[in-house]
């Protein structure tokens, strides 16, 4: 007697490739329960719809081996609204725990640095640096759309709906008023800016640093405006 085995589907039932998700990243600089939970609350308590079932990664690689209450970060997480799926940096012990919570185990992120050699600049010809990428959108982002460019800067000839989001590596330029997210430098370019005809954002970040609607402020709203940062600060300053 042969045996019959089952032919394989035609049709794939899923796929499982790696993509590009926009992550909120809650750093923490100090381990001290009462003050996280102050600085929330001053922070998300005018954005609780704005990061409603946002996922969120913990990054301890800061504070690396010093100890931590992970449960007690999580939960209040948790009470904002955010969904913490994650954690990159510490030690092997608070790996242990996050798994324990049911969270991922993110790789840190390192710096390569190299080492210049001194250079004879009298005999060393000037670099011609290939131009910067850039893509250019002339139609509206709709609410809900999401527009991504990994290359160089991202042009909007016109409006960025609310609910919609632009992310770039470098900048992003919006000639139109700006009513959704923009998240430039996403790669953690500092040298990133955001550049908008009209300022209504819900939320504008730059390499990692945001602020909210409610950051605001009054004389900018539906004003020309750029966002930058300095010396770790996010500016929002008006164009002339």
């Amino acid at each position: 007697m042969s045996n019959v085995f089952p032919l394989p589907h035609p049709h794939p039932a899923f796929e499982l490739k790696g993509n590009l998700l926009t992550l909120l990243v809650f750093r923490i600089l100090d381990a001290n329960n009462e003050k996280l939970a102050i600085q929330l609350d001053k922070k998300f308590k005018h954005a609780a719809t704005l990061f409603q079932h946002a996922p969120v990664v913990i990054d301890l690689q800061v504070i690396q081996d010093k100890p931590i209450d992970l449960g007690y970060i999580v939960g209040l997480l948790r009470s904002y609204g955010l969904i913490p799926v994650g954690v990159r940096g510490g030690t092997a012990k608070h790996h242990e725990i996050a798994v324990s919570l049911s969270l991922g185990i993110l790789p840190e992120l390192k710096v390569e640095r190299t080492r210049r050699e001194p250079v004879d600049e009298s005999t060393t010809a000037t670099p011609v640096t290939a131009p910067m990428a850039a893509k250019i959108v002339t139609q509206p982002v709709r609410s809900g759309q999401q527009i991504v460019e990994l290359q160089g800067d991202l042009i909007i000839l016109s409006t960025v709906s609310p609910g919609a989001e632009v992310l770039a590596k470098r900048h992003i330029h919006v000639y139109g008023a700006l009513r959704g997210r923009a998240l430039a430098g996403v790669n953690g370019d500092v040298e990133a800016r955001i550049f908008c005809q009209a300022m209504e954002a819900e939320l504008v970040s730059v390499a990692g640093h945001y602020l909210v609607n409610e950051d605001l402020k009054a004389s900018l709203r539906g004003k020309p405006a750029q966002v930058y940062l300095n010396q770790g600060n996010l500016v929002l300053q008006a164009l002339p």
